[in-house]
């Protein structure tokens, strides 16, 4: 599976298996997207490989949080690193180059879900905080 950023600067391969992927309705991914929620998918340890443009990728870790990794040309968000082993948490959807053939099954912290874009009634499981047992709050 193959990805990159919008300029695409940035290229990498993602190995499978894809884990779950869900959205993210978290004040920091709002404001990190500008919209109301972001779609991400977990991958295993070591599954992601930039194949190009690794010297483009820049970080911002916020306190207690994942490091969000983007390209430093075009802007477009790519990942979630942990910062505590630097290993790819999840990717962000929209930077595949085909369908991943996952869909998102769940919606996290939509205690924090935007005022302004409801969220759908989808059936997707829902949870207020992480969905993801091992990771800090707000940390995607």
């Amino acid at each position: 599976m193959t990805g990159s950023c919008l300029c695409e600067t940035v290229r990498f391969e993602v190995a499978p298996p894809l884990g779950r992927a869900g959205y993210c309705h978290c004040t920091r991914c709002q404001r990190r997207t500008g919209t109301a929620a972001s779609a991400q998918v977990r991958v295993a340890t070591g599954a992601v490989r930039v194949t190009s443009g690794a010297d483009a990728v820049r970080g911002w870790t916020p306190a207690r949080g994942f490091t969000k990794e983007f390209c430093s040309q075009c802007g477009s968000h790519l990942w979630s690193r942990n910062p505590d082993s630097g290993e790819v948490f999840s990717v962000r959807m929209g930077a595949f180059d085909a369908d991943p053939g996952v869909k998102p099954s769940f919606r996290q912290f939509v205690a924090n879900a935007a005022a302004w874009e409801p969220v759908p009634d989808d059936g997707l499981e829902r949870f207020d905080g992480s969905a993801w047992p091992s990771a800090e709050p707000g940390t995607m």
